[in-house]
């Protein structure tokens, strides 16, 4: 529940138009909803400014219904990470607006389209490999209100396909770069531009990237002073503090 939502429920008690009884009634899911195999926060709006989003993997279809069958209710969007064709297929059932972004493994139920950003977050992807990763900060983007400009398959193996798009990146408020291997991209957008820029490092590489660690490792020791690293694969993550800082 939004803090608007709550906010009308008080001014229409406050003006006759709603009993005691029936404020109550609306507020009774506050601030979790016990589903008995997950406690649904429906507080998390009013704490943090977004809901809470449902991580999809390891959840089964029906677990993952129930979950948005409870948050549903309520008016403000609902995401899903690491999502599969199954759930999606489950949760158009419920809502028929949801969308399923297969390259981002992730379902989105947008109620609420408004840009709340102060600016734009550029997302980039070293290689076309990386881009499930990118694709999945892309829609949390989008479902948090952001405005957002992507640009995939600009690694530092052909440079001058990032240098020939400068004046795009350059344009963001925050950036967010997405890299495998041995994750030095980051560190060259760094030097590039002026505001933040998040790191995320991606599984994809050969056996001596050690299924993301070297890439890490590589963003944890960039010399670009303003590079900031999330865990690996963790697009989501590094879109939900993009949203953090683009809204300040």
């Amino acid at each position: 529940m939004t803090e608007d939502q709550i906010r009308k429920i008080l001014e229409e008690h406050k003006a006759g138009g709603l009993t005691s009884e029936a404020a109550l009634q609306r507020l009774e899911s506050l601030p979790f909803e016990d589903l008995g195999f997950a406690n649904v926060d429906h507080h998390r709006s009013l704490r943090q400014g977004f809901p809470e989003v449902i991580f999809g993997a390891g959840k089964t279809v029906e677990q993952v219904a129930r979950i948005v069958e409870s948050m549903y209710k309520h008016d403000h969007n609902i995401l899903i990470t690491r999502a599969s064709l199954s759930q999606y297929e489950r949760v158009k059932q419920i809502a028929q607006e949801a969308e399923f972004h297969e390259r981002g493994r992730a379902i989105a139920i947008m109620k609420d389209r408004k840009i709340v950003g102060r600016g734009t977050v550029m997302v980039i992807s070293a290689g076309t490999s990386d881009m499930p990763v990118a694709e999945e900060a892309v829609v949390t983007l989008r479902v948090m209100g952001n405005q957002v400009d992507s640009l995939y398959d600009v690694g530092v193996s052909g440079i001058h396909r990032l240098l020939d798009r400068r004046e795009r990146v350059t344009k963001a408020r925050v950036v967010i770069v997405v890299a495998g291997m041995e994750g030095a991209l980051p560190s060259v957008v760094g030097g590039l531009v002026p505001v933040p820029v998040i790191a995320v490092p991606t599984s994809i590489g050969y056996g001596a990237s050690f299924n993301g660690l070297a890439a890490l490792l590589s963003m944890l020791n960039s010399c670009a002073s303003n590079v900031t690293v999330v865990n690996i694969d963790n697009g989501y993550g590094a879109a939900v503090v993009a949203s953090l800082i683009n809204r300040q």
